[in-house]
């Protein structure tokens, strides 16, 4: 069994964007006041997929471990 990780970084933004990690941390920030999640608490990839309308499955492919 082959496990994907569910949660996304500024990092990982960074990668699919091309744009900074401050400015994945400015969406994930965003994400978070949409979902009413608090600070602390982590976006997973279908969250950022259904934030940008970027597909779930093409988001798994930018994440490495």
């Amino acid at each position: 069994m082959i496990l994907k990780r569910t949660v996304i970084y500024p990092k990982d933004i960074q990668r699919i964007t091309g744009k900074s990690v401050r400015t994945g941390r400015r969406i994930l920030e965003r994400i978070r006041e949409q979902k009413g999640k608090e600070k602390h608490q982590l976006i997973t990839v279908s969250e950022f997929s259904d934030y940008t309308g970027i597909d779930a499955e093409t988001v798994q492919e930018y994440l490495t471990d």
